[in-house]
């Protein structure tokens, strides 16, 4: 088995292009050989007439002497009878076997008739003629030793097959090169990439399906350095984030051992432990869900809902969270019908709107709209908080991911609410997008089908 692409590509295009010109030459040869037979058999008795035409006119000395010389004898060979068992003959064999010429044949040509002889192949063999000479009717058969037309018809599909494959073979492995050449570089792009170097430049600059694919594996590589980049910031994430409790958890323990505590100490001890514990749970809880989502093992469950009325709901249910800082909402929710998943979405207006409530000024507005068209509904949400930088905003919805860090101990969160978010409007086919200046506040675009498309 011949693994080199290269040979196998060469290999290839040899084998075609020998079989296909033996197989043009063979039926060629088979769709012209009524036509070479008489063509043949033409040039063969008009230059057999030519021969009786000189014997006929001049003495039979002469007209041997001039017959000899003809150049003609290259190719017909001539035997004149003069008896069905002697005969003289004009032109050199050259290795060619006469053909075979019986007695009863020499008799019917004396006797004034023209006979005609073939072989096996694409030619006439030879025809005999009466011949009239000044010394009397005697018979000739003019033979053909190499066919004009059939020397030419070989000579010319051995040069095209020669020429076919010499030039054909120089333009494959010309064309292989090419052909190889990225493929190698990608080749060893790949090792590179599986021993963990994404650093790598193809430079194939080639169109057709080879840049089509060179372009496809820089894209996978660019997305797969991507990921890597996400998945080291997520080790780091998820370890800082179970750290930082586990580290209170364990120090509070500790302290609880010793002797002397107070009660109310204890107490206040008890109570970090328990909210350390529930901060790691529901960041777990937070990672299984996206989990989830990510893998689409949860399935939407979609009902026809009314958008403003969820919305409406979902304020209510977190006033202790709003109120508590003064903090009003400006409501311009018009009636609106969806079909979608109401857990989810749900979950959607918990965490978008809870960032807002977290991130506003006290005494500050909340701005929550409705507009609708004929596909779609767009929601915003506006804040008036603490807004969000240009650079934050291109990953504020990565995994663990917290705008601005150093305001990560004051707003508390593990920073996964919003990648719930994108996963769960994904999943729903909409979008969302955010705008925000620091210091201005910030607004949520979420845009969702009124009706799902069914994937």
């Amino acid at each position: 088995m011949i693994k080199s692409l290269y040979t196998r590509v060469v290999l290839i295009f040899l084998v075609s292009v020998i079989g296909s010109t033996i197989i043009a030459f063979l039926a060629a040869t088979w769709l012209f050989e009524d036509q070479l037979n008489e063509n043949s058999q033409i040039l063969l008795r008009n230059f057999g007439h030519d021969i009786a035409s000189i014997y006929e006119t001049i003495p039979s000395r002469e007209a041997d002497a001039l017959v000899s010389k003809m150049k003609q004898l290259n190719s017909y060979h001539i035997r004149i009878y003069e008896a069905t068992d002697r005969f003289q003959s004009f032109g050199a064999l050259g290795g060619h076997k006469p053909a075979a010429i019986i007695t009863e044949q020499v008799k019917q040509v004396l006797a004034g008739e023209t006979v005609q002889g073939n072989k096996e192949g694409v030619t006439v063999a030879y025809i005999g003629f009466p011949l009239n000479t000044d010394m009397g009717t005697k018979a000739m058969f003019v033979e053909t030793l190499s066919p004009p037309s059939t020397s030419f018809v070989i000579k010319w599909g051995l040069t095209i097959a020669a020429y076919s494959l010499i030039t054909g073979s120089l333009f494959v492995l010309i064309a292989s090169i090419f052909i190889i050449s990225p493929i190698n570089k990608l080749t060893k792009a790949t090792r590179r990439i599986a021993a963990g170097d994404f650093n790598v430049k193809l430079n194939i600059k080639q169109t057709g399906e080879l840049g089509t694919l060179a372009r496809s594996f820089e894209e996978m590589m660019h997305d797969l350095q991507r990921l890597e980049q996400m998945r080291r910031e997520f080790v780091t994430n998820v370890s800082h984030e179970v750290q930082s409790p586990l580290t209170s958890i364990s120090g509070y323990a500790i302290a609880l051992k010793q002797e002397g505590i107070g009660a109310s100490e204890r107490s206040r001890y008890l109570d970090i432990i328990i909210n350390e514990a529930k901060r790691m749970s529901k960041m777990s809880d937070s990672l299984l869900k996206l989990s989830m989502l990510e893998s689409q093992s949860q399935q939407l469950q979609l009902v026809t809902l009314r958008l403003d009325e969820q919305i409406r709901r979902v304020i209510v249910g977190i006033q202790p969270q709003w109120s508590a800082r003064n903090i009003h909402f400006e409501l311009n929710l018009k009636p609106a019908m969806l079909t979608a998943d109401h857990d989810q979405l749900n979950q959607v207006w918990i965490n978008i709107i809870g960032n807002s409530i977290k991130f506003s000024n006290d005494g500050g507005m909340i701005t929550v709209s409705i507009e609708q068209d004929i596909k779609h509904l767009t929601v915003r949400i506006s804040d008036e908080g603490i807004g969000i930088s240009l650079e934050d905003q291109k990953r504020i919805f990565e995994r663990f991911f917290k705008a601005d860090r150093s305001h990560s101990r004051k707003y508390e969160g593990s920073g996964m609410g919003l990648a719930i978010v994108k996963q769960i409007i994904s999943l729903h086919q909409g979008d969302i997008r955010v705008e925000s200046e620091p210091g201005l506040g910030t607004t949520f675009i979420i845009t969702l089908p009124v009706t799902m498309l069914a994937e």
